[in-house]
């Protein structure tokens, strides 16, 4: 028996097999839950739709976190076929390359504007359309960075976002709080993924990573899996609100230098 077996898990944001977000799904799933999924239109066939049938997963459906409309068809698809939501995973973010790579003073009105739409608004609208089919003892996550606190090169207007994404998650516990309902942020440490890519320095960042973080290895998605699965089942049940770091002790330096 897993510690998630009978639970449901509704996963937004897989992109590719090294995502964040399919690291967690498969932790999910090897914990007993039924999982499914939704991501961007363009990437439903050829990405996601193979790595949902490699986990025997038949809920797979196309969204565009900037459309109300779709978000919500979404969720009446799932409560349809699926009924009930136990665990809500949030992996869904992005900032124009170009706002990423200059300085923060340079980002554009409608960068900004991108940017918090896709990153934290998602959060609060999905939250919205999954509450009415959340038990209590459910469990929704999102995923955060230490950008959020401290200014990390051309992470720019995307660290300005997951500030307001922890944020959200602290008023979001209030609300959903009343209702049995957990929500909670994980925070890791940089990680190989395809979004990670897209920000200028990130290989040099990633690379001196492990010579300084106190337990001197990098992070993999089935650290941040294993957190996830922690916040999705009842040994977390008194926890909410919280920003969950799984980045080796990085975020406790002062002066990060290697010996």
């Amino acid at each position: 028996m897993g510690l998630l077996e009978g639970k449901k898990a509704l996963v937004f944001g897989v992109a590719n097999d090294h995502s964040i977000a399919w690291g967690i799904a498969r932790a999910l799933h090897d914990n007993g839950a039924m999982v499914g999924f939704s991501s961007m239109p363009s990437l439903i066939k050829r990405r996601v739709r193979p790595l949902a049938n490699s986990i025997g997963s038949t809920f797979v459906e196309p969204c565009d976190v900037r459309d109300d409309d779709e978000i919500r068809r979404v969720f009446a698809r799932w409560k349809a076929r699926q009924g009930n939501l136990d665990i809500l995973v949030h992996a869904v973010a992005y900032a124009e390359k170009e706002d990423l790579a200059g300085h923060f003073a340079d980002t554009s009105r409608d960068g900004f504007h991108t940017a918090f739409d896709i990153s934290v608004y998602s959060l609060i609208a999905m939250a919205r359309e999954a509450r009415p089919y959340m038990p209590p003892g459910s469990s929704i996550m999102t995923m955060t960075y230490y950008g959020a606190e401290k200014v990390l090169p051309h992470y720019n207007v995307m660290g300005v976002a997951k500030a307001a994404l922890e944020a959200s998650t602290r008023y979001l516990a209030a609300d959903l709080g009343p209702s049995g309902i957990r929500i909670n942020a994980i925070s890791a440490g940089p990680v190989r993924t395809l979004s990670a890519h897209g920000i200028a320095g990130f290989k040099m960042m990633y690379g001196a990573f492990a010579e300084v973080a106190p337990l001197r290895s990098h992070i993999t998605i089935e650290d941040v899996a294993g957190t996830a699965v922690y916040l999705a089942s009842p040994l977390s049940g008194q926890t909410t609100g919280e920003v969950i770091y799984v980045d080796g002790g990085f975020n406790i330096l002062g002066l990060p230098v290697a010996e």
